[in-house]
């Protein structure tokens, strides 16, 4: 389950993001709760637009940050918005303490996070493949998961005590000085055990290769319409939780904090579970959508913060499963010269459908009320295991593993279109 850690430069990165992680998911709670709570009189509209903002540059930039992962330096990269997000969290922790922060101006900070992150995640995402050997690729994805899900049960726990002794404002700079932690142990790195990739060349039409080479690839289409249906409107947890805290068991931020680091349990177990997992599969996401959609409506329905709390365990295990091996099965299948764009279509798929569905979610916790906006959730988990289902049945052989795609070169008529399903032929074979 661990096996990826026996690298040197995965064990520092892996240290390292554990605190980063910690310290992210530290300044999203805060954040959410100065919205929802100090600048706003418990508005879910406006948590959404936040949400909404610091999504929105996953799929206005989408072009763009795919292409600076696959032609630019990616640890390179790494350092310059590694600084970038630790600055902004810096001025915003300032602007916080010294009581001037305003709402517009968390609205201003959330798309600017979000510009930077869409340069980030990308190229963290396939960094990994430069940490490790192709075998222990889908390994090393988990558990970078499984490290942002320790993160995601801490952080908020730590975020709430924060919050209800000191302010919001001491959340966000704890956050600038985790990105610092990062830049010092990548500075550390063996840079000659580094697993190079060659990068893709830069050529006309090299920014829409992306797009053309997942358009000819019904395996891929499948999951990310799966993956978009299940993050447009069902990973709106910031407003989930928030409103069922404060509108439906009336609890402060400690108990909020608390119910984000309970549905965290889940994620971890979901993580180390997909760990555990060679290789991920279309029926692994397919059931795993079905849990997410009957675990949010289970929540919507529960009686009791407790209750509510345990159902929410249960949905972080499906969420997980669903994020994760999504991430498995597009590196793993995807040629390594189109991994950053291809991955930042992910991330667009993932996260790019916020800005359509956190306000239509937010607008319902408002004036319907939170458990039927988690009911939304649940319509989306079933839509995307409903898709899931189409994919599978019309699929004619039986293996659902993963093999290795034909070579993309830019010329797409060589590229197969992945109707049948996949199988891992050449373990360890560098692709």
């Amino acid at each position: 389950m661990f096996r990826s850690l026996r690298s040197h430069n995965y064990r520092l990165w892996a240290s390292s993001a554990i605190v980063s992680n910690i310290g992210t998911w530290m300044q999203r709670t805060a954040q959410d709760w100065l919205v929802l709570t100090g600048l706003t009189h418990q508005s879910a509209s406006a948590v959404g637009t936040v949400m909404a903002l610091q999504f929105a540059p996953q799929i206005l930039l989408i072009t763009l940050t795919g292409f600076a992962a696959d032609h630019f330096n990616r640890r390179k990269l790494i350092f310059v918005t590694q600084g970038a997000l630790g600055l902004l969290a810096l001025v915003l922790g300032v602007l916080t303490l010294t009581k001037a922060v305003q709402l517009w101006e968390v609205y201003g900070f959330a798309f600017l996070l979000g510009c930077v992150t869409a340069f980030d995640t990308p190229a963290r995402q396939t960094f990994v493949a430069e940490l490790v050997d192709e075998t222990n690729l889908a390994n090393a994805v988990a558990l970078n998961s499984t490290s942002f899900n320790i993160a995601r049960m801490i952080g908020p726990a730590i975020a709430g005590l924060l919050i209800s002794t000191t302010g919001a404002g001491w959340v966000f700079i704890i956050n600038a000085a985790s990105f610092g932690v990062v830049l010092v142990t990548m500075s550390r790195f063996r840079v000659s055990d580094l697993h190079r990739k060659e990068r893709a060349r830069r050529g006309k039409g090299s920014l829409m290769d992306g797009f053309r080479y997942v358009w000819h690839r019904r395996d891929l289409r499948t999951v990310l319409i799966m993956l978009f249906l299940i993050g447009t409107f069902g990973l709106n947890f910031p407003i989930f939780i928030t409103t069922m805290s404060v509108t439906i068991f009336h609890v402060g931020a400690n108990r909020y904090g608390l119910l984000m680091s309970m549905m965290a349990v889940g994620s971890v177990l979901g993580a180390l579970l997909s760990a555990r997992r060679e290789k991920p599969t279309t029926g692994i996401l397919f059931l795993s959508s079905a849990v997410f959609g009957v675990g949010c409506t289970v929540a919507a329905v529960m009686p009791s913060y407790w209750l509510f709390g345990m159902a929410l365990t249960i949905v972080g295990v499906a969420a997980q499963t669903v994020t994760t091996s999504t991430n498995s099965y597009v590196q793993l299948s995807t040629e390594p010269k189109m991994r950053g764009r291809v991955i930042a279509i992910l991330l667009a798929a993932a996260l790019g459908g916020t800005p359509i569905g956190a306000p239509i979610v937010g607008w319902i916790a408002d004036h319907i009320g939170p458990r039927w906006a988690l009911g939304v959730g649940a319509l989306a988990g079933l839509a995307g295991a409903l898709t899931g289902l189409v994919y599978v049945r019309r699929r004619t052989p039986a293996s659902t593993a993963i093999t290795d795609p034909a070579r993309f070169t830019g010329d797409l008529s060589a590229t197969t279109d992945q109707n049948t399903p996949i199988t891992n032929t050449a373990r360890g074979a560098s692709r």
